[in-house]
């Protein structure tokens, strides 16, 4: 799919809902699945867990209304960069006082996964595509900053893509500009032998639903080689579109998926798509997990974040819903990135084989986390135990 179209289609509904999984550590009955019960008797070794997907320098600042209105921006808004919104980026960074964060939804999980893994470093491994420009190295040294092992395809047709989040009291309004992100070439990056030995390597697999609009094919090589070597591979819904504008290539990837995530809308959107004729999250769940699957030793388990309410999980035998008490509503700076902080989370412990449950409890308390700060961010070291 090419950026003109993808943008065409998609503007508006670049980042919908984002989980928001507004949590705590609620400690509930373990849920079990045959082949995620076994607390691992050593750490996770480098390169364990693989993502890859769009990476975007987060450039964040406090802006006033004027700049909002200059560039037709709501407050509370997620969009797709367009021709007007051209100069935007290097405005905020000229006019204002700017943070930088590595972005992006993938790298936003892997990074705060490796976050809660703290050691060794280079847990986590990110690939993507980023431009031969400040931007881009800045956003290699935030990767090495967070200690992720990020290898970039660089190239020079397109710069870095950003996603300007532009705060004004307690709103942020993202606009996101794909640029380089839109250019992953497998043939020339993830096909290599040097980068395949890494994707190899990996046990756990995380891309977000985005990165089907960029390389579905790369997405596929990837779930392929997880299924045909007993690992696990784990996607995201990601938002609306993605479900209804990429089903073919989603539909593809679907019976390699060992673990998928989503929240609700787009949960709802997906089964209004797979015609499940039902709005109960917990049956679309159940339907979901129930779609066929290429690697049989692992039944797919299926969680879906619903911000403030119940997370469900189904699995082949169930579908059980565990509680998220809703944080102190002074102590939310920022919900956004929750979504991601708390597939960090989960993934964080599915390295180590730990049992579902405390994979949700540890997503719960990362979201937690990420709320309470700007941005997707952290503080030095998790207080998870």
């Amino acid at each position: 799919m090419n950026d003109s179209s993808y943008t065409e289609k998609m503007r508006i509904l670049w980042r919908s809902a984002l989980t928001g999984a507004l949590a705590n550590e609620a400690r509930t009955a373990r849920v079990e699945t045959p082949w995620l019960s076994r607390a691992a008797e050593d750490g996770p070794s480098e390169n364990v867990l693989f993502g890859m997907g769009n990476p975007l320098l987060d450039i964040c600042a406090v802006v006033d209304k004027d700049f909002l209105d200059k560039y037709g921006l709501k407050p509370n808004d997620q969009i797709l960069a367009e021709e007007k919104h051209k100069e935007l980026f290097e405005e905020l960074v000229k006019k204002f006082k700017v943070e930088y964060h590595a972005g992006g939804s993938t790298q936003n999980s892997v990074k705060v996964a490796q976050w809660m893994i703290q050691k060794p470093h280079k847990a986590a491994t990110f690939f993507g595509c980023i431009g031969k420009d400040k931007f881009g190295e800045i956003l290699k040294k935030k990767a090495e900053e967070a200690h992720v092992d990020a290898h970039y395809y660089e190239q020079s047709e397109e710069p870095t893509g950003t996603c300007a989040a532009c705060i004004t009291s307690d709103n942020r309004s993202l606009v996101a500009n794909l640029a380089a992100a839109n250019c992953y070439k497998k043939e020339k990056h993830l096909d290599l032998e040097k980068n395949w030995k890494l994707v190899e390597k990996a046990k756990v697999y995380y891309i977000a639903g985005f990165f089907l609009t960029v390389s579905p094919e790369a997405v596929l090589k990837v779930a392929a080689q997880a299924s045909a070597n007993n690992k696990i591979f784990s996607l995201n819904l990601s938002a609306p579109f993605i479900s209804q504008f990429y089903k073919e290539p989603m539909m593809k990837v679907m019976p390699y998926v060992d673990v998928l995530f989503g929240n609700e809308t787009e949960a709802a959107t997906f089964a209004r798509e797979q015609g499940f004729e039902t709005e109960d999250i917990k049956e679309i769940a159940r339907k979901t997990q129930a779609l066929p699957k290429v690697n049989t030793k692992r039944q797919r388990i299926v969680v879906f974040t619903q911000g403030k309410d119940d997370t469900v999980l189904a699995t082949e035998n169930e579908v059980t819903t565990f509680p998220v008490l809703v944080s102190d509503q002074s102590e939310i700076v920022d919900t956004n990135g929750a979504g991601d902080a708390f597939v960090g989370g989960f993934l964080s412990q599915l390295v180590y084989d730990r049992p579902v449950a405390e994979c949700i409890r540890a997503g719960h308390y990362a979201a937690s986390v990420i709320i309470k700060r700007s941005g997707c961010t952290f503080p030095e070291k998790p207080d998870f135990h």
